[in-house]
C-alpha cells in the first residue's frame, strides 16, 4: 500500500476509535432513534456492559491505529 492510504487508513481507525470510545458515554447515546422503535432492547443498550464493550472495540481501533503508525515510521526509515 502506499504512504497515502496507509495515512487515509490511520486517520479512520482514530476516528472510528474516538468515537466510539467517547459516544456509548455521552447524552447521545441515550438519544436513540432505534430505542424508540424498539422499545425491548432499551435496557440492554443502555446497560454499562454494552456501554463498556462499544468503549473496548474504540480501544480495539487506537491499538490498530498505533500499529499502522509504527509500520509508517517503519517504512520511513528504510
Amino acid at each position: 500500500m502506499s504512504v497515502l492510504s496507509r495515512l487515509v487508513c490511520l486517520a479512520y481507525f482514530v476516528e472510528v476509535g474516538l468515537l466510539l470510545l467517547v459516544v456509548p458515554w455521552s447524552t447521545f447515546w441515550d438519544r436513540n432513534y432505534f430505542l424508540d422503535l424498539w422499545p425491548a432492547f432499551e435496557a440492554v443498550f443502555r446497560s454499562n456492559l454494552v456501554r463498556g464493550a462499544v468503549s473496548g472495540l474504540g480501544l480495539v481501533n487506537l491499538w490498530a491505529a498505533m500499529a499502522e503508525l509504527a509500520t509508517l515510521f517503519g517504512m520511513r526509515r528504510r
